[in-house]
């Protein structure tokens, strides 16, 4: 089975690539992130003709979450806790999250806040997110030690150094920062593994060029975009790799999908 993550930036605008991407690649599951639209908006139809289920959660021209799935799509639901902090006045539960059961495999979409810059309330709010994530994610993984769980998307975070093009142009700013990065690693802590990075290593390997100042062609990039696996399920991952073609061509997303093949 193919599980990929891709951040779309906008679906409706991009819906042709999708399609494109999933008759070439297979993938037997795909996560998006920022669809921006409504659940009523998402283009749900081209995608049941070539038989993927959809969900989605989206409420506005913001964010949105969804899971793809042609091997299945069951116990839908929104949010994964409870308490999973709010933002906004009044504050609203945020479409950032969606997760579903597919063929087996708990499957999350996840659009972490951008945090804006250091020391912002939405910087705040991305760190209490992750906690909740991370507290969320280890209960789950506490009641249950085989369970296959994969945490997809764009996590907003470069773990590493070598994660962005020059460290020194991200000085004092989000993405980067040891609070979130420590976020991160408390997730990887919990159990779940970045089962893509084994398979690409080394610097200068991306997920996401900005549309700004020729980002792309000057190979000056970040790698944000993520699938961590629980123990079980990254056991099962035989390959891994990021999708760099598709971030060429006319009207792309500026994120590449990143996608794992799991036995």
């Amino acid at each position: 089975m193919r599980i990929a993550t891709w951040n779309i930036n906008s679906v409706r605008s991009r819906i042709d690539r999708v399609l494109a991407f999933l008759e070439r690649t297979e993938v037997d599951v795909l996560t998006l992130q920022e669809t921006k639209c409504r659940d009523d908006q998402f283009p749900a139809l081209e995608l049941s003709a070539m038989g993927y289920e959809v969900a989605h959660f989206g409420l506005d021209q913001w964010n949105g979450v969804a899971v793809l799935s042609r091997v299945g799509l069951d116990d839908i639901t929104t949010s994964f806790a409870a308490d999973q902090p709010r933002f906004g006045e009044p504050e609203v539960l945020e479409a950032r999250s969606i997760g579903a059961t597919c063929d087996g495999v708990r499957v999350w979409s996840l659009y972490v806040p951008n945090g804006r810059e250091l020391g912002h309330p939405h910087y705040d709010y991305k760190l209490r997110w992750l906690e909740s994530l991370r507290d969320a994610a280890s209960g789950w993984l506490a009641d249950d030690a085989q369970a296959q769980v994969v945490l997809t998307g764009d996590w907003n975070i470069a773990p590493e150094d070598d994660d962005v093009w020059d460290m020194a142009v991200f000085a004092n700013s989000t993405h980067v920062s040891e609070p979130e990065r420590a976020a991160f690693r408390a997730i990887v802590d919990a159990g779940y593994a970045d089962v893509v990075r084994p398979h690409t290593p080394g610097p200068g390997v991306y997920t996401y060029w900005d549309y700004k100042q020729l980002s792309f062609p000057k190979r000056r990039g970040m790698r944000i975009d993520f699938l961590l696996a629980s123990p079980a399920l990254a056991a099962r991952v035989t390959s891994g790799w990021i999708e760099r073609e598709e971030r060429k061509g006319k009207g792309p997303s500026d994120h590449a999908p990143v996608v794992i093949e799991i036995v």
